[in-house]
């Protein structure tokens, strides 16, 4: 009888080269991934790109906690500083998130950019009003009379200025805001309150020069 010769070294050589190449594998693949994470941790955005920046909640977390009552006083005063310095000059720069109601809304900014760039007479009634008080009191009836017709003049003329500056804020807000659902009796008084204050007082802050075009934002 013929013995059946087997071929014992065929299947270990099979599976051994089997085996080395999944170990192969799976050994390349931690390294790949380890490439990967080491290629993101050393890349950078390149030029002109805005760099990430940490939220607010990151900036509290990174810093220490108060160590005592004290500390925590002096941080709550210190926030609240910041926060109403910021508040303030936004409100100076006429930006809308710091704006009171009553400036608020594309209308009320063309208004005041028509009165901060023109000259009204306005300006000058509180330092007439408080020159022609002084003259008043002076005994010499000459002066008195004069001073009376002086404060008519004037009290006319800013009477005369606060209707043709309402009369030009209605052209402009009938011509840029139809839509609008600002009153106009209420924008009226507002620049005529705005027009008889002192350019360096009022709030916000002229963003248009004397003689500057007015050129309207959108709604």
């Amino acid at each position: 009888m013929r013995r059946r010769v087997g071929y014992p070294c065929c299947v270990p050589l099979f599976s051994r080269k089997t085996t080395d190449v999944s170990a192969a594998t799976t050994g390349a693949e931690p390294e790949a991934a380890s490439e990967i994470v080491r290629a993101s941790r050393s890349h950078t955005p390149g030029k002109g790109k805005a760099t990430p920046k940490r939220t607010e909640a990151q900036r509290r977390k990174a810093e220490p906690p108060p160590a005592n009552r004290r500390e925590a006083m002096k941080r709550s005063r210190e926030k609240m500083r910041s926060e109403r310095a910021e508040s303030m000059a936004g409100m100076k720069a006429g930006d809308e998130r710091f704006l009171l109601p009553r400036d608020k809304g594309p209308e009320r900014r063309l208004v005041r950019d028509y009165v901060d760039s023109r000259r009204t007479v306005g300006t000058w009634f509180f330092g007439g009003a408080f020159l022609i008080f002084f003259l008043i009191q002076v005994r010499d009836p000459r002066i008195a009379l004069a001073a009376n017709i002086i404060w008519l003049l004037l009290a006319l003329a800013v009477i005369v200025d606060s209707i043709l500056i309402c009369r030009k804020i209605k052209k402009l807000i009938k011509a840029n805001y139809p839509k609008t659902t600002q009153r106009m009796g209420s924008l009226y008084m507002y620049a005529v309150m705005r027009g008889i204050t002192f350019r360096r007082m009022r709030m916000p802050n002229p963003q248009v020069k004397i003689g500057d075009p007015v050129v309207p934002t959108k709604a």
